[in-house]
């Protein structure tokens, strides 16, 4: 989770991510939590920065290759 996503964004005024919205993200990130550990895998979920966060999880495991993310599209007004 980076906390630019939530912290003082607004959007035509209104908060980006305002609390019942938050609340289903973090609903929905548990729930695939527990469906990959029913499978037999795991989901690593970290605050901060995707920059620093990516950089010090692959520098903890050591042995990656290959890293795969998706941006955000945003709207051009």
């Amino acid at each position: 989770f980076d906390p630019r996503h939530y912290l003082d964004t607004h959007c035509h005024g209104f908060p980006k991510t305002g609390p019942h919205r938050l609340r289903f993200l973090l609903e929905s990130v548990k729930d695939l939590r527990e469906t990959l550990k029913k499978k037999g895998s795991t989901l690593v979920v970290r605050k901060g920065k995707p920059e620093d966060v990516v950089r010090d999880l692959i520098t903890q495991l050591g042995s990656v290759s290959a890293v795969v993310f998706h941006e955000e599209v945003r709207e051009i007004l």
